[in-house]
């Protein structure tokens, strides 16, 4: 069974810096995609930040030039998260779109139990 395992959220005063981790394990096959979404109370989840299996990276337009999201090569991906805003509070959680072991017949997304970070003003 795949398994997301999130880490690095806490609490950071405004304009300070957090890099969270997410190690995909479990028996993944293969990876097509991975990312990070963010879901603040009362909003729905959004798409904050993938790369994909060729490293093409996509940014959601309120964190251009601030977040950096990379992976390695053993299934971990990161996101660096500089110059935050409170608006940047949520829980966030890691994406991992690929084949497991078990249905490498087919793909399905995978889905951290979410890290909270908090911007205080």
């Amino acid at each position: 069974q795949v398994q997301l395992v999130e880490s690095g959220g806490g609490l950071v005063q405004a304009g300070g810096s957090l890099r969270l981790s997410c190690v995909a394990s479990g028996g993944i096959a293969s990876i097509d995609a991975m990312g990070w979404y963010r879901q603040a109370p009362g909003k729905q989840r959004e798409s904050v930040a993938t790369i994909s299996s060729t490293s093409s990276t996509n940014y959601a337009d309120s964190v251009k030039g601030r977040f950096t999201i990379s992976r390695d090569s053993k299934n971990t991906v990161y996101l660096q998260m500089n110059s935050l805003k409170p608006e940047d509070t949520a829980v966030y959680y890691c994406n991992v779109r690929g084949r497991s072991r078990t249905t490498w017949y087919r793909t399905d997304d995978y889905w951290g139990q979410g890290t909270q970070v908090t911007v205080s003003s």
